[in-house]
Parts: structure tokens; C-alpha cells; sequence
């Protein structure tokens, strides 16, 4: 290798890094501060005030979405529905139910993301799957287990809300796989800046109905300043901002070395667990996300 490609490759790893480092802080310090809002207008601001900001520099994009044909407008759709809506409401849902105990093990489940993305494009794309996947894919469910219950059977009683935020958090990994895969059919035709213009407008769309439908349009009202300040820092770091900065590192980088990158994530989420709200996890639970995320590598490494 190169100087010069060894200089590139330096620079997409770095942003790979800083933004995956982005979300960790944003799973356990930014989001969970908007706990006093509905889940639903949670997801409907933070997607919003993006989308309005990226209009400042992206308007001329809009010409683009007339070259999709239905396919495609499905796909976006989806992704909005899957990655924007349901996604996003289901890991939100899941740190307000934890209120600031055990963020980081609802961050660590999300990792699950890449073994729902490759059962599901295995499906609908007719990928086939890697050697070892369902050895690799097994261990990885498996980790996120003892994650989140330890050695302990889970008692309803007890564990009530870590169970439904373990469910979320998993609901969330799943959506995200989907959207992912649904992702593919647009980038074939569209840049990525462009694909993340449209999923967030698309997203928007979605969320805004669905909080007319459900009575929460007029909780602007109910935003604190402090609220307002974390959409902003979301919007301007972990939001569209994190999005565009991966993936211009990632156009840098093999997959493999991205996975690596990508572990500052829970890495910067269990750090900030730590400092911030003084949540240490076990002995049990530090080897089971070990084990997770080595599952992960793998299971990256055999789709390379």
C-alpha cells in the first residue's frame, strides 16, 4: 500500500470511528435526555429538524426522485417506515424505559443489527448465506442474552422493564437489518447523500402522520429549551451530520475494517454508561459482549 491510499485509509477509518463514537454518546447521553416527550414526537423532531436543515444545501436533490420507479419508491418507503419509523421509536422507546440504568446494554443489543440485514436479504434479495453464518449468527443472539439477564433466569416481576427494552432494542436491531436491506434497491441508484436526503424526508412524512394520528402534533408545546438544545446538538452531531460522515469514510475502507471501526460504538457508549450514570456491567455481561461483538466480526468477515 501507498502512501497516499495508506493516508486515505487512516482517514476513513477516523471517521468511521467518530461516527460510530457519535451514536455511542447519543444512546447514552443526548437521546435519553428527551424522556419527558412522547416516543413518537421524539422520532418525528429528530428527524424533522434534520431534514429541515438539510434542505439549506440539498434542495436541488429533489430532481432525483422522479428518475425511481415504483420499486424504488417502495424501497424508500420502507426504509423510511423500517430504518426512520420503527427503528428509531423502538431504540428510543427502549433507553426511556431503562431511564438512564443500563443504557448500554440497549445500545450493545442494536450491534445485533448485521444478523437480521443478512437473514433478511438472504430472503428478499436471495443472498445466499455465508459459511458459518448460523454457527456465528447463534452465538451472537446467545451473547446478547447473557447481556442482558446475566447468569439469571429473567423474573417478570424484577425485570420488567429491561425485558421490554431488551425487546425494543432487539425490535430496533431487526428494523435496522431491514432497512438496510431495502437501502440496496435505492443506492443502486442513488448516491448515498442523496438516499439519506430522501429517508429522512420520507421518514418525516411517516412519522408526522403518524403523530397527528396518535394526538402528539401540539406537544411543541411540552419542549422544554433543554430539549430543544439536545435536538439541535443531535441534529448538528449523532443525526443526518454522523450519517454523512460515515459513509464518506466508509468509501475509504474495506468492510472489515469498518466492523472494527464501528466497535467505538458500544465502546464510547459503555465508557459514557460509566463516567456519566455509573453503570458498570458485570464480569458476566462484559464477557457476553465480548463474545457478541467477536460474533459480529465474524459474521462480517464471512460476508466480505
Amino acid at each position: 500500500m501507498n502512501l497516499r491510499a495508506r493516508k486515505e485509509t487512516l482517514i476513513g477509518a477516523a471517521l468511521v470511528a467518530f461516527a460510530a463514537a457519535l451514536w455511542g454518546m447519543d444512546g447514552i447521553i443526548l437521546t435519553p435526555k428527551l424522556y419527558n416527550l412522547n416516543v413518537w414526537f421524539v422520532v418525528f423532531i429528530l428527524h424533522a429538524v434534520p431534514f429541515l436543515f438539510m434542505n439549506l444545501f440539498l434542495y436541488k436533490r429533489y430532481k432525483y426522485f422522479k428518475y425511481l420507479n415504483r420499486i424504488e419508491i417502495l424501497s424508500l418507503f420502507l426504509v423510511a417506515v423500517f430504518g426512520g419509523a420503527i427503528g428509531t421509536w423502538a431504540i428510543v422507546k427502549a433507553l426511556f424505559l431503562v431511564h438512564f440504568k443500563s443504557l448500554s446494554i440497549v445500545v450493545l443489543l442494536q450491534k445485533l443489527q448485521p444478523v437480521f440485514a443478512i437473514v433478511l436479504a438472504h430472503f428478499f434479495l436471495k443472498e445466499p448465506l455465508k459459511k458459518n453464518f448460523l454457527l456465528w449468527g447463534s452465538i451472537a443472539l446467545l451473547g446478547g442474552y447473557f447481556l442482558t439477564f446475566g447468569l439469571q433466569l429473567p423474573h417478570i416481576d424484577h425485570h420488567r422493564n429491561t425485558i421490554y427494552a431488551a425487546l425494543y432494542a432487539v425490535l430496533a436491531a431487526f428494523s435496522f437489518g431491514a432497512s438496510t436491506v431495502f437501502s440496496k434497491k435505492l443506492l443502486h441508484k442513488l448516491d448515498f447523500i442523496t438516499a439519506t436526503f430522501f429517508r429522512y424526508a420520507a421518514t418525516t412524512l411517516v412519522t408526522f402522520i403518524i403523530v397527528i394520528l396518535t394526538g402528539h402534533l401540539m406537544d411543541f408545546n411540552q419542549m422544554t429549551p433543554q430539549n430543544w438544545l439536545i435536538v439541535f446538538i443531535i441534529a448538528l452531531t449523532s443525526g443526518s451530520v454522523a450519517i454523512f460522515i460515515y459513509y464518506y469514510g466508509l468509501k475509504k475502507i474495506n468492510a472489515m475494517l469498518a466492523t472494527i471501526m464501528e466497535l467505538f460504538f458500544p465502546i464510547t457508549a459503555i465508557l459514557l454508561d460509566y463516567f456519566v450514570n455509573h453503570q458498570r456491567l458485570s464480569i458476566v455481561q462484559w464477557i457476553s459482549a465480548a463474545v457478541m461483538i467477536f460474533a459480529i466480526i465474524q459474521i462480517n468477515r464471512t460476508t466480505d
